[in-house]
């Protein structure tokens, strides 16, 4: 009996998780990144909070770029690839904040260096 990934963290717990970004909210995403399972629901919930932060009518983009920086430090090498993809995912500020963090983290460069 096969049993496919998990239904919970639902795109908006995950994008919830990540706006408010406490000490709590790190430890609840760093959990999920260490499970492969589980890593659709977390990108599913970091486009859903780039989109959040894009419809808002006050960008904080300073919080969005450490939000990128975080994850770039923190998330596997299986993941990199994927975040940069989110980052690039739309031309709005939103996600270009979010790519520059990534970006200064270095993630991807560690996850793929050159040869």
């Amino acid at each position: 009996m096969s049993v496919g990934p998990a239904a919970f963290p639902d795109r908006d717990t995950t994008a919830a998780k990540l706006s408010s970004f406490g000490e709590a909210d790190q430890a609840f995403v760093k959990l999920l990144m260490e499970n492969p399972e589980q890593d659709e629901n977390l990108m599913e919930g970091l486009y859903r909070h780039l989109q959040l932060a894009a419809e808002a009518p006050l960008l904080n983009s300073l919080k969005l770029e450490k939000l990128g920086q975080w994850l770039g430090n923190e998330a596997p090498a299986r993941l990199q690839m994927r975040l940069m993809e989110a980052a690039r995912s739309s031309q709005h500020p939103a996600c270009q904040a979010f790519r520059a963090g990534l970006a200064n983290s270095g993630g991807l460069q560690r996850a793929y260096p050159k040869a």
